[in-house]
């Protein structure tokens, strides 16, 4: 096999897994580990792929802080299913929190009652929309506002949350990994979210499907903390299965 056959060998076997272990590469490869190492090195600087403790994945699991606007443009449709399907969960005076992120926003824009709701917000984007509502009571969270999510975090929006019971937390979260848990790009913004969960009821996630496999820089929460998670068709079926082997409910829209 030359060189070339290597690498086209390499890329194939993760476009159909995911992710592969330098040993399992060099197996079936029949080739030295040094010899893959070096293979995924090249790839890696070529961005074919990302190294990771001893395996090689498609993409760099680690995502940057993005702003509001940019990302409220990616995955739009996917976005507002997530967002349709979670709006079905609310009842008759339920009384909810909503956090931060753009899958988030796009629930809301979904949530009509006939009835009365109350809805704790972080999001500004969530409140001013909701708001308009003479069926929903908003209270906005106070403190520091976040310029990239419109949202608001801190010890003000934490200490705020202590007067409160919800039955349940609607949170948009920037990465979800199977071994690592939910994590946020923002420190205080993971802070505020653990608080969240700590007066709510029940925890449900809303993610489309490029958010698995990834790490933003603070870790919310592991796993099996969150009880439901609603995503879309493209999530991985391999994934999916671990979901519900941790017993956490999916909606896949």
């Amino acid at each position: 096999m030359t060189l070339t056959e290597r690498h086209s060998q390499i890329l194939e076997i993760l476009h159909k897994q995911g992710s592969v272990s330098v040993l399992d590469l060099a197996n079936r490869l029949e080739v030295s580990s040094v010899t893959i190492r070096k293979d995924l090195s090249y790839l890696e600087e070529k961005e074919l792929l990302y190294r990771a403790h001893g395996s090689a994945i498609l993409i760099n699991p680690y995502i940057n802080d993005r702003h509001v606007n940019v990302k409220e443009k990616l995955f739009m449709d996917e976005k507002r299913l997530i967002g349709m399907r979670a709006a079905e969960l609310i009842t008759s005076n339920d009384s909810i929190i909503i956090a931060s992120g753009t899958t988030v926003h796009a629930f809301t824009r979904q949530i009509k009652v006939k009835e009365h709701l109350t809805v704790i917000s972080a999001a500004l984007t969530a409140t001013s929309i909701l708001a308009r509502d003479r069926n929903i009571d908003v209270i906005q969270l106070g403190g520091f506002v976040r310029n990239t999510s419109l949202s608001a975090v801190g010890n003000y929006a934490e200490k705020m949350l202590e007067d409160f019971s919800c039955s349940k937390l609607f949170m948009g979260v920037d990465g979800i990994d199977l071994d690592y848990g939910l994590t946020t790009t923002n420190a205080m913004e993971a802070l505020l979210n653990r608080v969240m969960m700590r007066v709510s009821q029940k925890t449900i996630v809303l993610a489309d499907s490029s958010k698995f496999g990834r790490r933003g820089f603070s870790k919310i929460c592991d796993l099996d903390s969150i009880d439901h998670i609603i995503t879309d068709k493209q999530i991985p079926q391999k994934t999916l299965e671990s979901l519900n082997e941790h017993g956490i409910e999916v909606s896949v829209v």
